[in-house]
């Protein structure tokens, strides 16, 4: 079956109508060497890298940091371009880009915390969260579910990266309401996703 054609909506990932690609299901080959993959594999590197920096900054501040997170963050977006161009989908490249994203974010978290640039109980629940999440994904997978990222899922992320990002440069309380409003979407997502992971019963 050949591929849709590719629209500006559907190259920057805003129209998913036709569902996740064939070649990103469960029990699909992980097809590790594309262009798409060695893109996910730069940005996995990077955040180990973001995190020295940013706990040796000293205050929390870094435009090092932040330039690095804003790399990790939106290269997510170049990887997703590149797959769509060039075709080149795998099943590793569904499960990488989550996972880094993940890690980026308890990162983040790690180092708002350890300057307190952030309200710690609400990166200690982000943080949760995102544990949980790994926890629920390796549980569905084990049933036979692919847990697909939701719409709310993929906006949630941008608040919560957006206040991260942004308290590596500035403080403020515009800070700590975007970071809730992206923890409350991020919440009931989780629920979403929650639900899509249990076993489907027959009547």
């Amino acid at each position: 079956m050949a591929d849709p054609p590719l629209t500006f909506r559907r190259l920057v990932g805003l129209d998913r109508s036709e569902g996740p690609p064939p070649q990103t299901r469960r029990g699909q080959p992980l097809n590790p060497w594309t262009i798409p993959n060695a893109i996910g594999f730069a940005r996995l590197a990077l955040v180990p890298l973001f995190l020295a920096v940013g706990l040796s900054s000293g205050d929390g501040h870094s435009g090092l940091a932040f330039a690095l997170f804003a790399f990790i963050a939106w290269s997510d977006y170049f990887d997703g371009m590149a797959a769509r161009i060039t075709g080149q989908y795998s099943r590793l490249g569904a499960l990488l880009d989550p996972f880094t994203d993940r890690l980026l974010v308890v990162c983040g978290a790690v180092v708002a915390w350890h300057y307190e640039t952030l309200p710690r109980w609400a990166l200690a629940v982000l943080a949760a969260r995102e544990a949980f999440m790994l926890v629920l994904t390796e549980l569905a997978l084990r049933r036979g579910v692919d847990l697909n990222v939701s719409m709310l899922g993929r906006w949630a992320v941008w608040p919560v990266m957006s206040a991260l990002a942004l308290a590596l440069l500035v403080d403020g309380w515009v800070l700590d309401v975007v970071l809730y409003v992206g923890l409350a979407m991020t919440l009931v997502a989780t629920v979403m996703y929650v639900l899509a992971a249990r076993p489907s019963t027959s009547a």
